[in-house]
């Protein structure tokens, strides 16, 4: 290392400058403001002889010091510049451009089908209300099962196929998944919320399984909750029927049947009648007019009905569990797939097209 003094400065900053008026390729600049600006560049190991002189000489040198860093590296920016425009300059040159002939359109993206989905359903619960929230998609098992009413060892854990994060806690237990639903979100909202409580949580969900036609490891998924005192199941029927009618048109009939959810009692699943054909499959045993090749019909498979998603009253014990007086405070919630919505409203039969990334079948929506 050469000992540091004005002179020297002044000198690697001559012979660095002259060495860049002589560069004109884009590849020689990076090189060149290595060997002088980067860590270990001429200017740097001069600068760190700083440190063995004198306190007076430090201020005054390390003031020459960043004059000199300044100086190259606008000239650096300068002759850069310079490079590019010389470049352009040659290829017009070899290629002359008509101003006058119009620009080739630019191609604009779209919203993904599912994310218009999702929009619509939001968007119908929103003018119902409710208000729109997120979570992580990334949960604690406390949130994911326990304070949903799903102990360890509960058989109905046996529903969700979990995806388990590799992190083990210093009790030696595997607390951290990606969740398997958005209904985490009822008990994170209802801890930090008091009632009334009117919200839908879209997100992305994922699960150890299989996929095919029907089935994806990771999907979206749209949470519903409404806890008030003295909301009944009417509320329920009635919120989802007027969503059903918003979404799917207000000729739209529902039919509710008893089903099982470990966080809601009484739970069920709600159908709308088949908008492709009418129920009339069903009632001329397969032989309606819905399909050409007289197999019936190939949305509702013949019975008149479309599951579309599930829902029932909040259980007391998931209401006890954040606080809530379940003799005080009742509630409802729902889930529903925007997948399974967007394929029964524009016919699609794959659900593994949303994924793809088939341009093809994206640019249709």
């Amino acid at each position: 290392m050469s000992q540091t003094t004005a002179q020297s400065i002044q000198e690697l900053t001559n012979t660095a400058l002259t060495e860049l008026a002589e560069i004109d390729a884009p590849e020689a600049l990076e090189q060149w403001r290595v060997s002088w600006l980067g860590r270990r560049g001429g200017l740097t190991a001069i600068l760190r002889g700083l440190s063995q002189l004198a306190l007076e000489q430090r201020r005054e040198l390390g003031a020459l010091g960043n004059q000199a860093k300044t100086t190259l590296e606008e000239n650096l920016e300068r002759r850069a510049r310079e490079i590019s425009q010389a470049r352009l300059a040659r290829a017009a040159d070899q290629e002359r451009i008509d101003v006058t002939l119009p620009g080739r359109p630019v191609a604009t993206g779209r919203l993904h089908p599912t994310t218009q989905v999702v929009r619509e359903i939001t968007d119908a619960f929103v003018a119902m209300g409710f208000s729109v929230v997120e979570g992580p998609e990334v949960e604690w098992d406390y949130y994911n099962f326990e304070r949903l009413n799903i102990p360890q060892g509960h058989p109905a854990r046996d529903m969700w196929n979990t995806l388990w994060v590799d992190y083990v806690n210093e009790a030696g237990q595997q607390p951290m998944l990606l969740r398997t639903h958005t209904s985490p979100m009822q008990a994170r909202v209802m801890e930090q919320t008091s009632p009334p409580v009117r919200v839908v949580v879209p997100g992305k969900c994922y699960r150890y399984e299989a996929t095919d036609a029907t089935h994806e490891w990771h999907f979206y998924q749209v949470e519903g909750l409404a806890v008030d005192a003295g909301i009944t199941f009417a509320d329920l029927k009635g919120t989802l029927y007027e969503f059903a009618r918003r979404l799917f048109g207000a000729e739209r009939k529902v039919r509710f049947r008893c089903d099982y959810f470990p966080f809601v009692e009484p739970g069920v699943d709600m159908s709308i009648d088949c908008f492709a054909c009418q129920g009339t499959t069903k009632d001329n045993g397969g032989s309606g007019n819905s399909s050409d090749n007289g197999g019936g019909c190939r949305i509702c498979r013949d019975s008149g009905w479309i599951e579309i998603m599930g829902a029932g009253m909040v259980h007391p014990q998931v209401l006890a569990g954040v606080g809530y007086d379940p003799e005080q405070y009742t509630g409802f919630a729902f889930g529903l797939g925007p997948e399974r919505i967007a394929m029964l409203k524009y016919g699609i039969d794959d659900i593994r097209h949303f994924y793809s990334n088939d341009l093809r079948f994206l640019r249709q929506f």
